[in-house]
């Protein structure tokens, strides 16, 4: 039963791998983080980057009486890979908390989630998409555009590992590897990023669960962006929502910091959440993707990595400074 939706994967990444590479690379870090939802965007080809967060958490059941507090860490490692549309992704998050009822008390700590995956761009609305500026005008250069109601769509598919692993979260009437498959779909308004997750989690197990999560983001500035989120889902035992916000600072290019908090809305269980993270991305490796043939020595430039290109630039200034070419401040 397991073995079906691994060779889909196969097959649907080998199928997918025909596709003519385009630029997913953006200049500055592009984090899933603080929300919870998947940008339908990857990484970039070669590009590492890692997001982590620690949390408090406090869970309060109504009819079973039961309350638990603790603290925890989520990770998530994402690595883009032979297509420059491709990302694989591992998923990690680990707690430890106390809990507490009228008859027992105890210590728990282990991983509540362990997800590995990979996540494909399906379609980007703006490949070989070029807005002709109007010259007699400048109110229909700058008016409204349905363009951007087209979203770009990505296709998710990943396998829970959680009770692989084991642990005091454990639930034994699940699968050792249940499927999780997500659409996600992503517009950009001007300043704001408006992303949506279709999630089909633990497919075809006893507790598959069928939900979504709305993410809408807003860029203050170059450094800050706040967000707000909401999200449901719906099994066959139980249903809950969410809606969580926050704000995160773009400390440098490849560096970012983040805050949020999230509550949901049912009270079996209640749970609160509040943290704090980073985002990381280790470029150094990637290659700009050519769209076209080099014209021009900055055409040829598109072919190398940051790293080369910041060693050319270093070698040129020793050159300049030795001949007595170097640029005055």
């Amino acid at each position: 039963m397991i073995m079906r939706p691994f060779r889909l994967l196969a097959l649907t990444i080998s199928l997918l791998a025909s596709a003519i590479n385009y630029a997913q690379f953006t200049d500055v870090i592009n984090s899933n983080r603080p929300g919870e939802s998947m940008a339908a965007f990857s990484v970039g080809k070669t590009v590492i980057q890692a997001e982590a967060g620690i949390y408090g958490v406090d869970e309060k059941h109504k009819y079973a009486d039961y309350e638990a507090s603790g603290f925890g860490t989520d990770i998530n490692l994402r690595y883009g890979a032979f297509l420059e549309q491709l990302e694989f992704i591992l998923e990690l998050q680990y707690q430890h908390d106390n809990f507490s009822s009228p008859l027992e008390h105890f210590k728990r700590n282990g991983f509540r989630q362990t997800i590995i995956g990979a996540k494909y761009l399906v379609y980007d609305p703006n490949k070989n998409y070029e807005k002709k500026p109007n010259l007699y005008s400048w109110k229909a250069n700058h008016s409204f555009s349905w363009h951007e109601f087209i979203p770009a769509v990505g296709v998710y598919a990943g396998f829970n590992l959680q009770n692989l692993i084991g642990g005091d979260y454990e639930n034994p009437d699940e699968g050792k590897a249940t499927p999780k498959l997500m659409i996600m779909t992503q517009n950009q308004f001007g300043k704001y990023v408006f992303v949506t997750n279709l999630i089909a989690d633990k497919f075809a197990d006893k507790y598959q669960t069928f939900g979504f999560i709305i993410t809408l983001t807003r860029g203050f500035n170059e450094r800050w962006s706040g967000f707000v989120e909401t999200q449901a889902n719906k099994n066959d035992y139980d249903g809950d929502a969410a809606f969580r916000f926050g704000a995160a600072y773009l400390l440098k290019e490849n560096f970012q910091l983040d805050a949020s908090i999230g509550k949901n809305f049912q009270t079996t269980p209640s749970v609160f959440t509040a943290g704090i993270g980073v985002s990381w991305r280790f470029d150094d490796n990637y290659k700009e993707v050519l769209l076209r043939v080099p014209k021009d020595e900055k055409d040829k430039d598109k072919g190398k990595s940051k790293k080369d290109k910041k060693k050319e630039k270093e070698a040129k200034k020793r050159k300049d400074a030795v001949e007595g070419t170097a640029p005055t401040k």
